[in-house]
């Protein structure tokens, strides 16, 4: 891209005039900044701010989408896990709860730096095991499936060393859709594995499938690994 004589004058004005005189301009609060380090260079990102919630209107996917997000909360809870709900989500998942709440934790017992922290504790449901997250779901409503899949790729992107199994949970009708947002080849360059090898599909019926397994409480995490859909070709 070529640049008119006179706008190049007008740029290199104003590069000297920081130079000789500095104006710091202060990043707003609500943007988060992190160093993440690559093979061959060291690059600074941005990390976005969740929008705020929704006004807690009645749609009837919205609604749904807690509803599931309740019930991998309680499957969790009986499984004796440890259970994180984002702080925004927290009182109308609370309402559909229905396993134990000493299993909710208000604070996560995590060493990571403020903005992964912060990344971490947007993400929908947690089950943590002691210190550790052994699995992080992302519910997805019939209306849109991208925050959840960037805050994954967010997610591994700052920590790609962290080991965690990491689930999109959204209606069989996005199944496709889903899979395909996984796939995308920007993701596949997530080193050291790409987002479609460490994040699957799981189905709001087979969550509701796993709810009713009996004697829920005497299985292991894995057994979701028998519903899960791998998005990895």
């Amino acid at each position: 891209m070529t640049v008119a004589d006179e706008d190049g004058m007008v740029i290199t004005r104003e590069l000297d005039r920081q130079k000789e005189n500095p104006v710091v301009y202060p990043v707003p609060p609500s943007v988060q900044v992190a160093l993440v380090r690559g093979t061959d260079r060291d690059v600074v990102v941005v990390v976005p701010e969740d929008e705020a919630a929704n006004d807690g209107t009645s749609l009837p996917e919205v609604r749904e989408s807690l509803q599931i997000q309740a019930l991998l909360a309680t499957i969790g809870s009986r499984m004796r896990l440890k259970v994180w709900i984002p702080p925004n989500d927290r009182a109308r998942v609370k309402a559909e709860w229905k396993g134990d709440p000493d299993s909710l934790i208000e604070r996560l017992p995590l060493n990571y730096d403020d903005v992964t922290l912060r990344t971490i504790e947007q993400i929908d449901v947690l089950w943590l095991k002691g210190r550790s997250i052994r699995r992080a779901f992302e519910v997805e409503h019939t209306t849109s499936i991208y925050s959840g899949i960037l805050r994954m790729a967010d997610l591994l992107a700052l920590q790609p060393n962290m080991d965690i199994k990491l689930h999109i949970v959204a209606p069989e009708a996005r199944r496709e859709k889903v899979l395909h947002e996984i796939r995308r080849p920007v993701f596949s360059l997530i080193e050291p594995r790409s987002l479609a090898e460490r994040c699957t599909y799981l189905s709001y019926d087979a969550v509701r499938e796993i709810a009713a397994l009996p004697h829920v409480e005497h299985l292991s995490d894995s057994v979701l690994d028998a519903y899960e859909e791998p998005a990895e070709i």
